[in-house]
């Protein structure tokens, strides 16, 4: 049913790299997922097929961190980028049987300097500004890494290669 939450995890996630207009870095330490505590940006699953990602990605980002990404003030861009990869198996129980591979839509959100992070205590335990190669060194995710690595190309105004929207 739209609107409802799945049984199961659904394998269509966003990863948002919040960021300052310097570039610095939100990362926020995950725990209790079934690992060693790691830092991350946001990410999320769907809670439905049809929800639009963008949709996922303003509901990830307010629930980890408390941040509104559509306050004055803030920006939020699709990168029109996606990573496909394995679920690693301590984590395929929270997905349908044979589901093994995610899709991941990647987003940047600009917000002021000192916007304030509220962390949501089940998911995380700390969180961090860090220069946005600092960061990418500091990911547990080599997709994450990767999504800092390309936040000067891609950040809020930056020009968007021929061909996109």
């Amino acid at each position: 049913m739209e609107g409802s939450p799945a049984a199961f995890k659904l394998p269509e996630s966003v990863l948002v790299v919040i960021h300052t207009p310097a570039l610095d870095v939100l990362l926020i330490r995950r725990v209790g997922s079934g690992g060693e505590p790691h830092w991350q940006s946001v990410t999320g699953s769907k809670d439905w097929p049809q929800e639009p990602f963008e949709a996922a990605a303003v509901r990830e980002v307010r629930e980890e961190t408390g941040i509104d990404a559509r306050a004055p003030g803030h920006v939020l861009a699709d990168w029109f980028l996606e990573n496909e990869y394995e679920i690693w198996p301590q984590w395929r129980h929270r997905y349908a049987p044979g589901v093994v591979r995610n899709r991941e839509r990647l987003f940047g959100l600009c917000v002021p300097s000192g916007t304030p992070v509220v962390l949501s205590p089940r998911e995380h335990d700390a969180w961090q500004w860090l220069p946005w190669r600092e960061a990418a060194l500091a990911c547990f995710s080599p997709s994450n890494a990767e999504a800092c690595l390309l936040l000067p190309r891609f950040a809020a105004g930056a020009p968007r290669p021929p061909g996109w929207r």
